[in-house]
């Protein structure tokens, strides 16, 4: 009877021990979504290497798409759920970012790491010296295309200084010459939509934050596309395939041969790499050129950590490994990212010369981007803009619009959109 009640007694404290250890384990969710299958799986793989030296904490690495997350997350914020930690390219998501700095083990030498970029993921609510997370990459848009086509063609690339009309141009003569399919297209996404309207000279922000969409050289750049569609130059499928706001992303049609111009990002450099090999020689453009300039919308992806997660000390550590400079280096020579992080002398892993010189067309325009496009990227509510060009251009590609109730359907959702931007 003593034996068994020993046998008992010991059974219960391993049990009230177990108990213990798995209460003391916290979980977190990780959403993260990216074109680059292989950078998906090099995240999960890092996500591993921390689990296997913090056994404390157990992370359910979660992979969507950008649709998916785009479409889902922000409402989840809104309710004070979802992942503890994602990565983001919405700023109107930073609202819901949480202040890391009183969770870090060395907040000071994150900072020093990643310098001013942490500016990105603060509000006007934000503490000056917040630290939400860190940018995971910078992006520029801009034109890729296919350098054998133009070859073949004996068409000239476009030269630094052209306009959109004149790379689109260009790109119809080499797809009459060769018979590909796609002379020219874009994601379908307000976002790759913006850089070009810059460039045209519009300016989608006012002084007081909120939004002017569309400005009259908007209105120019809109009835360019359209015309495209009509005359076959930008295939009307690209865009009116999909419905209301969902991202489309193109790049498939680029690396199978049948796009000769695909207006994209430097995040695409590496899936081309991997997926395009020496099936033919491409390369970016510089950005297009117009009355407003040469101008490349900037962009940014953050790995973004919430306020509503129960583990802020657990996802402070998990944004201090992923954001350590050994982890950003080898991210960005890996696949090729513009980090956030000051990583010096980043010795990117190329050895193809498409990719080499893509990547050196981006590092050129880097200096095009004006404070005016960088407003932009940085303003609370821009979704307002890039939704809407998305429906709306749509609807008017598949005639469900005309022109002028283009225009008027998105100066609507603007006007909605910038009341309940003065309400919050």
């Amino acid at each position: 009877m003593v034996r068994l009640n020993l046998v008992l007694s010991t059974l219960a404290a391993a049990s009230l021990l177990a108990g213990q250890a798995q209460a003391a384990t916290q979980n977190l969710t990780f959403w993260f979504t990216d074109d680059d299958p292989n950078y998906v799986k090099k995240m999960g793989a890092l996500v591993d290497a921390f689990e296997n030296t913090h056994p404390h904490i157990s992370v359910d690495f979660v992979t969507t798409s950008y649709a998916q997350s785009k479409e889902q997350l922000p409402l989840q914020l809104s309710v004070g759920e979802g992942p503890d930690l994602a990565k983001i390219a919405d700023n109107s998501l930073i609202a819901f970012t949480l202040d890391l700095r009183p969770y870090m083990k060395d907040p000071e030498g994150f900072t020093k790491l990643h310098g001013n970029t942490l500016s990105l993921l603060r509000d006007e609510k934000s503490a000056p010296d917040k630290i939400g997370g860190y940018v995971a990459s910078q992006t520029l848009n801009q034109p890729f295309v296919n350098v054998t086509l133009f070859e073949q063609a004996g068409v000239p690339l476009p030269k630094k200084g052209a306009t959109l009309a004149d790379v689109v141009a260009a790109s119809v003569k080499v797809a009459d010459k060769t018979g590909v399919d796609i002379p020219f297209t874009m994601d379908r996404s307000g976002h790759r939509f913006s850089g070009p309207a810059y460039s045209y000279g519009a300016n989608f922000v006012n002084d007081d934050g909120t939004f002017n969409f569309p400005d009259a050289p908007t209105k120019a750049y809109i009835k360019d596309l359209y015309n495209w569609t009509k005359t076959g130059a930008f295939p009307k499928e690209m865009w009116g395939a999909a419905g209301g706001t969902r991202y489309k992303n193109m790049g498939d049609e680029f690396i199978n041969a049948n796009v000769v111009t695909y207006f994209a990002g430097n995040w695409m450099v590496n899936p081309f790499k991997e997926k395009i090999g020496d099936a033919f020689e491409w390369t970016a453009l510089d950005a297009p050129c117009g009355d407003g300039g040469c101008i490349p919308m900037p962009g940014a992806t953050y790995m973004a950590a919430f306020k509503h997660t129960k583990h802020p000390e657990a996802v402070a550590e998990l944004i201090e490994y992923l954001g350590s400079e050994p982890v950003q280096r080898e991210l960005a020579e890996e696949f090729i990212i513009i980090p956030g992080a000051n990583v010096q002398n980043l010795n990117y892993q190329l050895e193809d010369e498409n990719a080499k010189s893509a990547m050196t067309v981006f590092a050129n325009n880097a200096s095009n981007v004006t404070e005016s496009i960088r407003r932009l990227q940085k303003a609370k509510g821009a979704n307002i803009v890039y939704d809407s060009a998305v429906q709306r251009m749509s609807q008017l590609i598949v005639g469900e619009l005309t022109l002028e109730e283009t225009y008027e359907r998105m100066a609507s959702d603007i006007a909605k959109g910038n009341a309940e931007l003065r309400k919050q």
